[in-house]
C-alpha cells in the first residue's frame, strides 16, 4: 500500500498579511468603495472622478505594491475637496485595518520619490498617532481642473484615516506635476517598506502601537 504524503502547509511569515480589506464611505458628500490589500502585486482599479488624483493613486498602487480596486462619488460640482480627502482618509483606513496590531511589520518606512528634476522624501511611522507634516510647494496652483492645494488634503485624510506619522517634504523641483507625482512615488516606496514584515512581535517598546 502507498503511504499517504501530508503536504505541509507552509505558514505566512510574520506580517505579510495579504487578506484583501474592504471599505466603504459613504456620506452627504462621497460615496466611496474600496478594496485594498498590502504585500501584493500593485494592480489598480480606479474611478475617482478626478483624473489627476486616479493618475496619482496608480502610482501609489503600483510603486507601494498595494492592490487599490476604488469607485469613489461625489459632489464633484462643487469642487474636488470633498472626494480627495475622503479618498485619503478610506485608504489611510484600510491600510491601518490591514496592519491589525501592527505585530511582524516593520513599522517605519523612509524613501525619496524622483520624477526628472523633481525629488520628495517621504518618512512615516504606521504609529497609531495622526499626524501629517507637508512641505510641497508647488509652483502653479492648478494641473487641468486639479486645485494642487487639494494634495495636502490628501495626505491629511491618509495619515488621519491610517493612524500614521506622515512627512511629505520637496527637496528639489520646477514642474508642479513632477513635484506632486514624487512625493506619491515616494509615499509608495515608504509605505512598501514599512508595511513589509519585519520579525516578529510588536515593534514598540510599550508593547502596543
Amino acid at each position: 500500500m502507498r503511504k499517504k504524503i501530508r503536504k505541509s502547509k507552509k505558514k505566512a511569515p510574520a506580517g505579510r498579511r495579504q487578506a484583501k480589506k474592504t471599505v466603504r464611505r459613504k456620506t452627504k458628500e462621497t460615496d466611496i468603495e474600496l478594496k485594498l490589500k498590502i504585500n501584493a502585486a500593485g494592480s489598480y482599479k480606479i474611478n475617482t472622478q478626478v483624473p489627476f488624483l486616479t493618475h496619482m493613486l496608480e502610482q501609489l498602487a503600483k510603486h507601494g505594491k498595494i492592490d487599490i480596486d476604488i469607485k469613489a462619488a461625489g459632489d464633484v460640482e462643487v469642487d474636488f475637496h470633498h472626494i480627495t480627502e475622503d479618498i485619503g482618509i478610506t485608504i489611510g483606513n484600510a491600510i491601518s485595518m490591514s496592519a491589525g496590531n501592527k505585530s511582524g511589520i516593520r513599522r517605519f518606512g523612509s524613501a525619496y520619490g524622483v520624477l526628472d528634476e523633481a525629488v520628495c522624501r517621504v518618512v512615516l511611522d504606521i504609529s497609531g498617532r495622526a499626524y501629517c507634516g507637508y512641505g510641497l510647494k508647488p509652483l502653479k496652483k492648478r494641473i487641468g481642473n486639479f486645485d494642487t492645494e487639494l494634495v495636502e488634503e490628501f495626505f491629511n485624510g491618509l495619515a488621519r484615516g491610517g493612524k500614521m506619522t506622515l512627512h511629505v517634504d520637496q527637496i528639489k523641483g520646477k514642474n508642479t506635476h513632477h513635484i506632486i507625482e514624487a512625493a506619491f512615488k515616494g509615499t509608495a516606496l515608504a509605505l512598501r517598506e514599512a508595511l513589509s514584515p519585519g520579525g516578529t512581535g510588536i515593534p514598540s517598546t510599550k508593547g502596543r502601537l
